[in-house]
């Protein structure tokens, strides 16, 4: 089951190779997250001392009134990887232009797990013609639809 998924991704950045992974999150986090509260919009992944964080997710508590006082919303969050995929990642992502963005949050098994690709950000002309290819498949499903 998604729970939540980063619609921009696809339209900013072309996805280059995409890799899973499982995320260290606090037990109102992963309640709130099945209750489809997070929001992956501008958020993005960085290595950080051999590890990697994913940043600028919004995470709101699953219960106002049992949350701490300390907890932050907006908090990094580590993500569990293998340490070759590490070495692979920072390896990839020192090429210029190239980041880490997640795509979606879902679950295997009992566990939360994080989908995050490799991209490279698009130009503005590439948007616009994501766009009316977009448009001429609509286009061309409701003419085939109108048919039948």
């Amino acid at each position: 089951m998604t729970y939540s998924v980063n619609k921009k991704a696809t339209f900013n950045y072309d996805i280059l190779e995409k890799f899973e992974g499982g995320l260290e999150l606090l037990g109102i986090e992963v309640k709130a997250i099945r209750n489809k509260q997070a929001n992956l919009t501008g958020s993005f992944v960085i290595i950080r001392g051999g590890e990697l964080f994913l940043s600028n997710v919004s995470i709101p508590p699953y219960q106002v009134k049992n949350t701490p006082d300390n907890y932050d919303p907006e908090r990094p969050r580590k993500i569990l990887v293998s340490k070759k995929e590490i070495a692979r990642l920072t390896k990839n992502e020192a090429q210029k232009g190239l980041t880490l963005i997640p795509i979606s949050l879902y679950n295997k098994g009992r566990n939360i797990k994080l989908e995050f690709a490799l991209v490279r950000g698009k130009k503005k002309s590439d948007k616009r013609e994501t766009i009316k290819d977009r448009e001429s498949k609509r286009e061309i499903e409701r003419t085939l639809k109108s048919r039948r």
